[in-house]
């Protein structure tokens, strides 16, 4: 066998170098589209994208993303052939995505560098847990229009009637009626200020003698049963509290830039 001389020799490495590294370009890109090279990354963008958003990575995605990508590219490419890219309504609409890319990024990233640690929700916590505390009462009522229905009624009750039975027939509060004027627990302040005066002067049992008054009409107030306060534990409401924090310090970020930005303009509202 003939030796290949020194000059020879470089050819063929120049050649396996280039071929390999034809091959490494290659392996790069998912497909070509009329001579031109669709890179991976894209679809590697696309698939961060989509699992971001909850989506699970399996090998139909995967392919459903490649499938996208080459398709895009082909679609791109008719596109720019007939001119569309130099068009002004597609440039009107590219500064748009730009924008609302671009302040998509800004806020994600104030939240990714203004996380709520756990000594802020755990404060946030205590701060609610007191403002819940206290006494529940679970209470029924009766609600019409009328005051002299309210006292017709009133003496039903006191000569042996089911106040349950009367609610269902006779309230206008619909989604307590179907209970029997059941209301469950809750603090007083929930209700309006009429309603809450009058049930925290009921006794366990006890109903009022006249009819309360209040923006609604007439009231009739039964109180069933009295508690402490119950308040779920901290792990249980942790997440939506550290939610509601970042959502405070994002709102926060966007008024102290738009109060410290120099502009002529007045917003509406």
């Amino acid at each position: 066998m003939k030796k290949l001389s020194l000059a020879a020799c470089l050819s063929v490495a120049a050649v396996s170098a280039a071929l390999l590294a034809s091959g490494a370009a290659l392996a790069q890109n998912v497909a070509m589209v009329n001579g031109k090279p669709v890179p991976k990354s894209r679809v590697d963008a696309l698939l961060t994208q989509a699992t971001k958003q909850g989506q699970p990575k399996t090998p139909e995605l995967e392919q459903q993303a490649k499938d996208e990508v080459v398709l895009r590219e082909m679609f791109m490419q008719e596109a720019e052939k007939r001119g569309l890219a130099g068009s002004a309504d597609y440039k009107v609409q590219m500064e748009f995505a730009r924008q609302t890319i671009l302040i998509r990024e800004l806020f994600a990233d104030f939240t990714k560098k203004n996380k709520t640690s756990d000594a802020e929700v755990a404060a946030e916590y205590e701060k609610f847990k007191a403002q819940a505390s206290g006494t529940e009462y679970r209470a029924r009522h009766i609600l019409v229009e009328k005051e002299e229905d309210a006292n017709a009624l009133i003496k039903q009750l006191k000569a042996g009637a089911k106040f349950e039975d009367l609610a269902k027939k006779s309230s206008k509060d619909t989604g307590s009626a179907e209970n029997g004027g059941d209301l469950d627990f809750a603090n007083p302040s929930s209700y309006v200020p009429e309603f809450s005066a009058a049930l925290t002067k009921l006794k366990k049992g006890e109903m009022t003698d006249t009819p309360v008054k209040s923006q609604f009409g007439y009231h009739i107030i039964k109180l069933e049963d009295t508690r402490e306060a119950k308040f779920p534990p901290l792990e249980e409401v942790k997440t939506q509290i550290a939610q509601r924090l970042d959502q405070q310090k994002l709102a926060k970020f966007r008024d102290d830039i738009k109060s410290k930005a120099k502009t002529d303009y007045k917003f509406g509202g």
